[in-house]
């Protein structure tokens, strides 16, 4: 499932190539025909994210500036994709859930095709509002307060691995940058989260803030630092269809890049699980 700078991505590009005009919105797989019947023609206004949901805004249709937008609410889960492509939007193949393209289909400048998303649904402005009310707070949004995710953190006996993945106490956190920020900030996993103390929860905030808009920006997910990249370590880039480089993310029996113990592995709530057991020592979990 893409973590939660992709959908981040996805809205600024969205926002880029159809943002202000007029928009041709088409369902050519069918579910989604009717409602986007109602959007077709409209203007897209603005576009957002939040955590791993990612919403488009289509303004009023009788261009009041003033009313609130509609929105399509979008949440790709295991198996959802975006495309983007300039030229005229090409026929339809496959389950195409939504398409949005400027001009008509035959001269059309660019278009988009959703495909296979877990949640793609028309909300009213109260109905979004409700979807960031269950949200936990995210590390690229600039509204939001990480105290409140650190209140569900502290007083919960759940491991750290666990909370930092729950979409309700913290927003747009996959697997991989769980691993990572637990690794630069040398914290075992398996940590309560009651043990946890408001300096680490603080460090863990900012690396996530910093390492999540890294993301963005480069499209992939990049985690070591700067002395311990290929080029400053002399040693073979990672080769992994996720792209960029990292500590312990699948890297499993191989040497830490830091300390060079191997790298351990385990499942926990049902997802994989990647940490140093010396960078990320266990006796942390003995702190009351």
């Amino acid at each position: 499932m893409p973590e939660g700078h992709t959908l981040h991505r996805l809205a600024a590009a969205y926002r880029q190539v159809f943002g202000g005009g007029s928009v041709r919105v088409s369902s050519p797989q069918g579910p989604f025909a009717d409602a986007a019947a109602l959007l077709d023609g409209r203007p897209l206004t603005t576009t957002e994210a939040h955590g791993k949901h990612l919403f488009l805004g289509f303004g009023d249709p009788a261009n009041n500036p003033a009313a609130a937008p509609d929105w399509v609410h979008i949440h790709l889960g295991l198996y959802g994709k975006v495309r983007f492509g300039e030229g005229p939007a090409p026929a339809p193949v496959g389950q195409i859930r939504l398409r949005l393209s400027t001009g008509d289909d035959t001269g059309a400048a660019a278009h988009a095709d959703l495909r296979g998303p877990a949640t793609c649904a028309l909300i009213s402005d109260p109905e979004k509002q409700e979807v960031h009310r269950r949200l936990g707070p995210d590390p690229l949004r600039a509204d939001s307060a990480p105290d409140l995710a650190w209140q569900r953190m502290s007083r919960s006996g759940t491991t750290v691995a666990a909370l930092l993945m729950d979409q309700k106490v913290l927003s747009g956190v996959g697997n991989i940058y769980r691993a990572e920020v637990l690794f630069r900030q040398g914290i075992d996993p398996r940590l309560p989260g009651r043990a946890l103390t408001r300096e680490q929860w603080d460090a863990v905030w900012t690396d996530l803030t910093l390492l999540m808009a890294d993301g963005v920006r480069d499209g992939w997910i990049d985690t070591v630092r700067p002395e311990h990249t290929p080029e400053a370590m002399g040693r073979p880039a990672r080769e992994d269809a996720h792209g960029g480089e990292v500590y312990v993310y699948r890297r499993a029996g191989l040497p830490c890049l830091v300390c060079t113990t191997p790298v351990s592995a385990g499942t926990h709530a049902g997802r994989n699980l990647f940490w140093c057991p010396t960078c990320q020592p266990t006796a942390a979990l003995d702190r009351p």
